[in-house]
């Protein structure tokens, strides 16, 4: 039901009255009493500024509600003592007065010759009811108002409409409505229409002009200009379809008059006050929908499955629903030929004879060109190269046609006040876009012609830029980098496509402006043209993008040389990124060149970062074409899957927003957050449809739909104590059921794959199927007895269901258990032997496969057939919040706190059997001069807890041990001999013989291997010593003295100085807590002293040879984290959780300068070469240079803002090197980064695949960079020369 005329006007007219008097937080309170107005409406209102903004937000909401909503308002205004503003509404009441009666207003517009309304009517209120405020301005004086817009937009019906109306008549224009139509008119024949418009106002009149009509246009206007002073001096004259100006002259007389035109500056011409309407806006999809129901015969809802789709390809024109509806009512078995002809373009077939003056669609849409003059004919027909949608700045047209931008701009005002052409005028500059349908039309107009002019594009862009590309970031620039690809593409210009696409100075240029996800979609649309002949390449760009395209977001914006570097050898990335690395690298520029490339292969195919903040939750759409994430952004983001390019953004919550799902059809989106909320909404649109906002009172944790649209409800669940999961019907204000059972928060729900049962996880340690049909419990599922520690409490996470809907799988703590539904049993434990809890676990809806989500950051693949893991899915550096499958199972999401989506190729999985390296590893650099070779070897223990021995250049495994029983923790390499030791958590402390990379292995090679249980001969096992060795873990390790002494640490407070040849061992104890480190005071072969730092706060000083303690200093309040001796030995310096360094003299061991001014723990720290100066490393990510001389701090090393991550080196900074020359500095962190230690500016960062890099060893030329991350790959850098 709508809002009555009488109530509608009465509105109108006062409408300025109450804007200015009324206090809306009082009346909103008495109309939501009523039933007329919903919290979410009254706190929308609120939220506005000042009160008038909220009174004129009330009144714009009332005008679209219907007349219980008007008189709510009135009884509103009587209660709060507004009885003037009441007063004036009573009139208006429904059914309270009525002066003129519907058949009066029929006579008047009948006599007047407005048009009755068309026989299919579909009202547009919100551009009625501007057109009758309008008109209402000139109650009290003359003046035009102008509705203007483009072929076919409604604007005669909407006029004559906005006459209908009989308060409008009345009180503005006494009764008096004439309606000429005027067209396209020569001189004659406009003289003949208002010569029948003077017979007729003369009729009633006694004058001697009364039977002789005027003979000139002239004698015509003094004509009606003495009709409207003496007898009719409030009348109202309706022009439609008005062209020419100078018809417009012909009736500036000082009356009212209102207009219809295509062109917006014609009453620019005349006198008098002014008023504008703009149709600018088409119908929506639902009222397209009753138009062509009511030519039909039938209802929306029974329309055919093709009506959407026409309705769709009509672009909102009222003028091409109803010539398709007038076709459909004739021919109603046609729908399809007619959709096929609108997708098509193919409008001269779109015709039928009717009141409006164009038989066809093709003659409404050219008749407004023809007038155009030639040569501004020709531009307009160029705009058909542009892109739906696109707005298009003046200065792209100033190079397109080589005019000057001024010039462009007053040819675009002719298009625009011809409505041929729409401007955004709050944009500045200002920008110009067509009506899709005009520029279907001008597509099918200039078919033949389109690669030519696309081709005129791109020859005019490459004239106008010959010398550089646009790299300002303007609105001109942004088209160009954006929309090149495409006119390339379009002018099948093929080789100008290759050029650009594969270039890496053209991506880092677009993903710079734009972000990666505009690059990753021209490679996907344009993948058939450069497949052609550069498939191989077209492979390498995109792997890159594909999962280096999240890097791209950074800012500063990385160097994507650099990041170039790190794709495979083979690839053509990498061979051009070498080429300019080598290239720049001649005058200085810093690039690494990654050795190690023969890492892991990943599932990841895609990374996307939808924001700067933790993604709680992501799915598919079910058709697969786009993802929907949310999280501690409070808003919902809709990126296409294909490239993560964004599509949709919503402000969606108040709060957190905690999940979100599709609709069966993807029409529709659900959300439901931290602040108690769930709102559904439309898709297409990012509209909100509904908002429940009462009915759960905790934070809602989880929402669903069914899988089918046949019985549409959507599944909510919340921390709320009772009444937590609920079932929502969208047609129905509140929730159609509420399901009772959960006593504690639930945490998940689920539909079976036939929507028959949902299933509820919860807090209380059970898993609950309702029937979907009812609502009723159908049974309980106690997954606390199948945990061992059942005393405890158990949280279920969430729980899904298997394709073939016979199995509930459900996160337990850290496993995951497999029940079956309908004897309740457990069929299948998980336990992926992680330490860490399982966040999230979902079945493919096509096979076997389960994945699973980790809070240790991980994400594993299994099949349940099978009870085995099928993959490791490593690259997040967080909490992996959730995990989905895609609808056909060939994709696997997952989203993190670490701020990104990452997505997986379930088809490309790989094997448990895969090796990641632990991050505690030690490296040996040969003196390529001394030694005759440039060998790199790495020491480290892997996932499977193996010892390996690689060769970092090759990349090859030259030694692995068979499994430890206990956990590897530090490892070190001796040189002379060549052997590798290890301690392990058992307080095991092993040395093997190994071989040297130049070395080939051979049945009679040695490895020594010396622990606490036995000394081996490999490959033939002979026993060859014993060590008992520490009673806790191990934590550090080195050899000294040539390789004849080891020392190690432990978590049992003692060093272990062992002559391990001899088993010979000395303890040194003294330390309250776990010992970190040690360093001996100097590089000297007879260096005695040794220095070690404890978490007790304390350093200490040993000597090796007798094991006393020589000195014993009090350092720091809070932990000892790091400590460095400088190069001569004569300082050191220790850092520490108490956010102080401090400078130490090794003689007098007194603290030389305590330094202040980290925000963080300061977890590292090194002295330069020359002993000038000391860096240390933050928690925060920040870097510090101060002076050894005095302690001043010299430089804090930092960028102009963060690198996407919580700090500015994406997490602690762990270690720090200067080159031999002092003029840089290495620093280890989240990321890899080199600094100019002068300017203390960044010169290069790299990016590893996952974080928290713990220690870089560095060769003895500051040339070559060794380092592990926390996924277990292994880096060696190599700078280019």
């Amino acid at each position: 039901m709508v809002l009555d005329e009488s109530a509608r006007s009465c509105l109108l007219r006062h409408r300025r009255n109450l804007e200015q008097d009324i206090k809306p937080s009082y009346l909103m309170d008495h109309m939501i009493s009523d039933g007329v107005l919903t919290g979410e409406e009254e706190e929308r209102i609120s939220s506005l500024t000042t009160r008038k903004d909220q009174a004129v937000a009330l009144l714009g909401l009332l005008f679209k509600k219907d007349n219980n909503a008007f008189i709510s308002f009135y009884n509103a205004l009587v209660k709060e003592a507004y009885e003037d503003l009441a007063s004036l509404l009573h009139d208006g009441i429904p059914g309270a007065f009525q002066s003129y009666s519907e058949s009066y207003v029929q006579t008047v517009l009948s006599e007047g010759g407005v048009p009755q309304r068309p026989v299919v009517f579909v009202n547009r209120p919100e551009l009625v009811n501007g057109i009758r405020e309008k008109l209402y301005r000139l109650q009290k004086e003359a003046g035009w108002v102008t509705v203007f817009g483009m072929a076919g937009s409604g604007k005669s019906v909407l006029a004559a409409e906005a006459v209908r109306d009989h308060r409008l008549i009345e009180e503005c224009f006494q009764g008096s409505v004439q309606w000429l139509s005027i067209g396209q008119l020569d001189k004659a024949d406009l003289l003949v229409k208002i010569q029948a418009l003077c017979f007729r106002l003369e009729q009633s009149l006694d004058t001697q002009f009364l039977h002789r009509p005027p003979t000139s246009l002239d004698e015509a206007k003094e004509r009606l200009r003495f009709l409207m002073l003496r007898r009719y001096p409030r009348f109202l004259l309706v022009l439609d379809d008005i062209w020419d100006s100078t018809v417009l002259k012909s009736f500036d007389i000082n009356c009212r008059i209102l207009l219809t035109t295509r062109n917006r500056s014609l009453a620019d011409s005349v006198s008098g006050v002014k008023y504008e309407v703009e149709v600018a806006s088409g119908l929506d999809d639902k009222k397209a929908l009753e138009i062509i129901a009511l030519y039909t015969g039938s209802t929306p809802e029974g329309l055919p499955k093709e009506a959407p789709s026409i309705v769709k390809e009509c672009k909102g024109s009222p003028l091409v629903v109803s010539l398709i509806g007038a076709l459909l009512k004739e021919k109603p078995d046609r729908w399809c030929y007619y959709l096929r002809q609108l997708q098509q373009k193919q409008f001269k077939r779109i015709r039928k004879s009717s009141s409006y003056d164009y038989d066809a669609l093709d003659q409404a849409m050219s008749a407004s060109i023809e007038v155009l003059p030639d040569e501004h004919r020709e531009f307009y027909r160029d705009l058909a190269v542009f892109e739906k949608d696109v707005k298009i700045p003046a200065k792209v047209l100033s190079v397109l046609w080589g005019l000057e931008t001024e010039e462009v701009e007053d040819i675009l005002e002719e298009f625009v006040n011809k409505s041929l052409l729409f401007v955004d005028s709050h944009s500045r500059p200002y920008l110009y876009y067509l009506h899709d349908l005009q520029l279907d039309f001008l597509a099918e107009q200039n078919h033949a012609h389109l690669e030519n002019l696309h081709t005129k594009v791109v020859r005019q862009y490459q004239q106008h830029y010959s010398h550089t590309p646009p790299t300002s970031g303007d609105v001109e620039c942004l088209y160009w980098i954006r929309f090149l690809t495409y006119h390339m593409a379009k002018a099948n210009l093929s080789q100008e496509l290759f050029s650009l696409m594969f270039s890496l100075d053209w991506v880092a240029l677009k993903a710079k402006i734009l972000g990666p996800a505009h690059l990753i979609n021209d490679f996907v649309d344009y993948g058939p043209i450069l497949d052609k002949e550069k498939s191989e390449m077209l492979s390498h760009f995109q792997e890159f993008l594909s999962l280096s395209g999240h890097q791209l977001e950074q800012r500063p914006f990385p160097d994507i040389v650099q990041l170039a570097l790190s794709q495979p050898q083979t690839s053509e990335v990498y061979k051009q990124a070498l080429q300019q690395a080598q290239n720049r690298a001649r005058s200085g520029k810093l690039y690494f060149d990654l050795l190690s490339k023969s890492g892991v292969e990943s599932l990841c195919r895609l990374v996307i970062q939808p924001q700067q903040s933790s993604v709680y939750a992501a799915c598919f759409s079910h058709d697969g074409t786009k993802i929907v994430s949310c999280g501690a952004s409070k808003t919902v983001k809709v990126f296409r899957s294909t490239s993560g390019e964004k599509l949709t953004e919503i402000q969606a919550h108040d709060d957190e927003v905690l999940c979100c799902a599709f609709s069966p059809d993807d029409r529709l989106l659900a959300t439901c957050s931290s602040d108690r909320k769930v709102k559904v909404w439309n898709m297409e649109r990012g509209m909100l449809l509904r908002a429940f906002v009462e009915e759960h009172e905790e934070q809602v944790n989880h929402c669903q739909f069914t899988n089918t649209t046949k019985r549409l409800l959507l599944a909510t669940c919340s921390n709320d104590k009772f009444l937590n999961v609920k079932l929502w019907n969208l047609n129905k204000p509140s929730s159609q059921n509420t399901m009772f059972g959960h006593l504690q928060p639930v945490n998940h729900c689920c539909f079976s794959p036939d929507d028959a049962y949902l299933s509820t996880s919860s807090n209380d340690g059970t898993v609950k199927l309702f029937l979907a049909s009812s609502a009723n419990e159908w049974k309980t599922i106690n997954v606390r007895q199948w945990c061992s520690d059942a005393s405890e409490e158990v949280p279920v996470k969430c729980s899904t269901w298997t394709a073939d809907g016979k199995c509930v799988v459900c996160a337990v703590r850290s496993a995951v258990l497999v029940m079956d539904v309908e004897t309740s049993q457990m069929l299948l434990e998980i336990r992926p032997g992680r330490l860490s809890m399982v966040q999230y676990c979902h079945a493919c809806p096509t096979s076997n496969l389960l994945a699973i989500a980790f809070s240790n950051y991980a994400v594993e693949l299994w099949d349940l057939e099978a009870n085995k893991k099928m993959a490791d899915c490593s690259g997040h550096l967080s909490w992996v919040q959730r995990v989905q499958f895609s609808p056909d199972g060939s994709q696997l999401l997952s989203c993190s706190d670490d701020n990104t989506i990452r997505l997986w190729e379930t088809n490309k999985v790989h094997t448990t059997s895969a090796v990641r390296l632990k991050r505690d590893a030690d490296v040996y650099f040969s003196d390529a001069e001394a030694e005759g070779s440039d060998e790199i070897v790495v020491s480290a223990a892997d996932n499977c807890n193996r010892l390996q021995v690689r060769d970092g250049r090759a990349g090859v495994v030259l030694f692995q041990s068979a499994e430890m029983t206990s956990r590897i923790r530090c490892t070190c390499v001796c040189r002379q001999p060549f052997a590798v030791a290890f301690g392990q958590e058992d307080g095991t402390v092993q040395v093997k013989k190994t071989i040297r990379p130049n070395t080939h292995m051979s049945t009679s090679s040695n490895f020594v291997v010396v622990s606490s249980r036995q000394v081996l001969a490999i490959p033939s096992g002979k026993v060859l010593a014993t060590l008992q060795g520490h009673t806790r873990t191990v934590l550090h390790c080195r050899f000294v003295h040539g390789g004849q002494t080891l020392i190690t640490s432990s978590e049992d407070t003692t060093i272990r100085v062992w002559r391990w040849q001899t088993c010979e061992c000395k303890v040194l104890q003294g330390h309250k807590e776990q010992v970190r480190g040690f360093s001996l005071l100097s590089d000297s072969p007879a260096e005695t002293r040794l220095l070690s730092w404890s978490f007790d706060g304390t350093v200490k000083v040993w000597d090796l040879g007798s094991g006393e303690k020589l000195q014993d200093v009090e350092a720091h309040r809070g932990a000892v984290l790091s400590c460095h001796v400088s190069p001569d030995g004569r300082r050191f310096a220790t850092t520490s959780a108490d956010k102080t360094a401090k400078v130490w003299h090794s003689e007098s061991w007194q603290c030389v300068y305590s330094l202040r001014g980290h925000q963080d723990c300061v977890r590292s720290c090194r002295f330069s070469w020359d002993g000038q100066r000391l860096a240390t490393g933050d928690d925060g990510g920040k870097i510090r240079l101060w002076s050894v001389e005095d302690g001043s701090l010299l430089k804090v090393c930092t960028q102009d803002g963060k690198d996407g991550m919580d700090s500015l080196h994406g997490g602690w900074v762990t270690d720090l090197h200067f080159s031999p020359n002092n003029s840089l500095l290495v620093s280890t962190g989240g990321y890899v980064k080199w600094w100019d230690v002068d300017r203390g500016e960044a010169l290069q960062t790299f990016y590893p695949t996952g974080s928290a890099l713990k220690k870089m060893h560095v060769s003895a030329d500051f040339s070559t960079f060794v380092t592990i991350d926390n996924i277990g790959i292994l880096y060696v850098l190599q700078r280019v020369a």
